[in-house]
């Protein structure tokens, strides 16, 4: 092999190293899924290019209103949530806007963050045991296996702050509307409502939908994978995050902890 060709193999090596679907570039292009960004600029809406990126279609404007929808009801909660607490607390330690966002998306994993992706794949669950049997038995089913695995929480439902949650009705009812239209399925909608029943008859109380089982719903019928149900959130949180850094940022203030440190705080001492 002479030294051209031994140079021309090395280049398509590091060519062949990353591949990737989602976006073609070269001198003057840009194309996303083939589409060129120019056509897309202007013309879609940002909830549009995020289907796009995950998807292998566009998504119809039905599609494209839900996944917005679903979008905008998860962007903040207000400066209890931990993630946003962080965020708050790193620019006051001095943190750029970056800085205090990635220290907030850090904390987003399981217990603050992935309850979306945890009840979507209960949902699905329940959905695959409904195919040989009835809706009811399966999401006796589906709960009985999830609590075994993952203890008595249910992610999904009930809310320390809202004895219902205002943004699960809402999107209930536009999951309903849509159905109505023909535009989904409504069967994740219907194995939500059904476990909710389930765990008011198990605990003797209600247990209303929340945001995380509510967004559940939307992704289901949209037809998203669990592990993007997390992603999404994550994506609608940040701008939450970033918001309240900024306003952090002209607040000022130096070190802030979580609590005014003449609270204190409760010292256990060993015995």
């Amino acid at each position: 092999m002479t030294m051209n060709e031994q140079a021309e193999a090395l280049l398509n090596k590091a060519k062949a190293w990353w591949t990737t679907r989602l976006i073609d570039i070269r001198p003057g292009i840009i194309r996303i899924k083939g589409e060129p960004i120019e056509n897309l600029i202007g013309n879609v809406g940002y909830a549009h290019m995020v289907w796009l990126m995950l998807r292998d279609d566009a998504p119809t404007p039905a599609q494209t209103r839900l996944l917005e929808a679903a979008l905008v009801a998860a962007v903040d909660h207000g400066p209890q949530a931990p993630s946003i607490a962080i965020s708050r607390m790193a620019v006051t330690c001095g943190a750029p806007l970056n800085g205090a966002m990635a220290s907030a998306i850090n904390v987003l994993d399981d217990i603050h963050g992935g309850a979306g992706q945890q009840c979507l794949s209960l949902f699905q669950a329940i959905d695959f045991h409904a195919q040989d049997g009835t809706p009811e038995a399966a999401v006796q089913l589906g709960l009985d296996e999830f609590i075994a695995e993952h203890g008595k929480v249910v992610p999904g439902y009930g809310h320390r702050f809202h004895p219902v949650d205002p943004r699960a009705v809402r999107l209930l009812n536009l999951i309903d509307t849509a159905q109505a239209n023909g535009e989904v399925e409504g069967r994740f909608a219907r194995i939500g409502r059904l476990v909710e029943k389930a765990l008011a008859d198990r605990t003797g109380k209600q247990i209303p939908m929340n945001i995380d089982g509510a967004t559940a719903v939307v992704y289901g019928e949209l037809g998203f994978a669990p592990e993007l149900a997390r992603g999404l959130f994550i994506l609608s949180r940040s701008v939450g995050i970033l918001a309240h850094a900024w306003e952090q940022k002209n607040q000022g203030g130096r070190i802030k902890g979580p609590m005014p440190p003449d609270l204190g705080y409760t010292y256990v001492e060993d015995k």
